[in-house]
């Protein structure tokens, strides 16, 4: 009777030793993924794919962190909550609309930007995207030639006639269209895909200067990834203002991407509070998760961000009305 007495109490300490083991490999990964998103660093492939999920940890963190300090696992229900609420802190800002600045001299720009998915996309839904919003310019991601002539058919070029535009066979094509004056730039660094660059001439003495951006995902090449992002143009004090827009294969969660952001950018969806609107891909797997974006000089006011799905490409389009500043301030 004396070790049946003995033995019977060391059952529930057993199981909840096991309990403990699970719930501690249940937070390890996501301990590992919020302490790289909030210390800043990207990794290898597979770190910065997680990271494009960091709003789903972030929810999945909490509901972990309550239900641990539910079975009283004290330590790791403690840590799995500071971690998540942290990265709340990091996250929720993109879902509040900013005020915007009063650019000086501010001229009116909109700004699409749509990925075609190896030329793929319905060149029809692309210029009626350009039709509907008065688009002014347009870069286009994954650029093919036999794309080129769908959207020449279509009738882009009798409403934006002005173009840089490098096509190619695989998909590493982007361009620049316009329907203002374009001089063509090399502000960025040279990479492939293309990313072309060009100043838009607004009239009046009025520009901007607009990037094609469109790096290799960082799951095919992080080196690549981090070195096209890398070679960006920075903002400048002077004028005219500078805008990134295309497919970055970054969200907010990638350090690479919120380096910009550092450097005088600002993002249009999370500067209206749509931050977490996905633009890829066009099904429920992987999770959707946002990409795509158009980020302007910090002086530059944005008045509304929109996403549009677009037929037979895997991204969404992003739209941008922004206000530049045209004088110094």
């Amino acid at each position: 009777m004396g070790l049946k007495t003995d033995v019977a109490p060391a059952r529930p300490l057993q199981r909840r030793r096991r309990g403990t083991g699970v719930l501690a490999l249940i937070a390890l990964p996501f301990a590992v993924l919020a302490v790289l998103r909030l210390v800043g660093i990207d990794g290898n492939s597979y770190t910065a794919a997680a990271l494009a999920l960091t709003p789903y940890a972030t929810a999945a963190g909490l509901v972990l962190g309550v239900l641990t300090l539910m079975l009283r696992r004290w330590w790791i229900g403690g840590v799995v909550t500071l971690l998540a609420v942290s990265l709340t802190f990091a996250v929720v800002p993109r879902l509040v609309p900013e005020e915007q600045p009063t650019p000086a001299g501010g001229r009116p720009l909109r700004v699409l930007s749509a990925n075609l998915y190896l030329g793929q996309a319905d060149a029809k839904a692309i210029v009626d995207l350009v039709r509907a919003h008065d688009v002014d310019v347009l870069n286009l991601l994954e650029l093919t030639q036999p794309s080129v002539n769908a959207l020449t058919d279509a009738g882009l070029f009798a409403l934006l006639p002005h173009r840089v535009l490098d096509p190619e066979p695989d998909g590493y094509g982007s361009g620049i269209v316009s329907r203002h004056p374009l001089t063509e730039l090399a502000l960025a660094k040279p990479s492939r895909p293309q990313q072309p660059s060009a100043r838009v001439d607004l009239g009046g003495g009025a520009s901007v200067e607009i990037v094609a951006v469109h790096p290799l995902p960082p799951t095919m090449s992080p080196p690549d990834w981090k070195s096209t992002l890398g070679g960006l143009p920075l903002p400048t004090a002077d004028l005219p203002v500078r805008i990134l827009a295309g497919d970055f294969n970054a969200t907010l969660d990638h350090a690479q991407l919120r380096d910009l952001l550092d450097a005088g950018y600002t993002d249009a969806g999370a500067e209206r509070g749509a931050g977490f609107t996905p633009t890829w891909p066009d099904g429920i797997f992987p999770p959707p998760v946002t990409i795509d974006h158009v980020l302007a000089d910090e002086r530059t006011a944005f008045n509304d961000y929109q996403v549009f799905e677009v037929l037979g490409s895997d991204h969404s389009a992003v739209y941008a009305e922004l206000t530049i500043p045209t004088r110094g301030s």
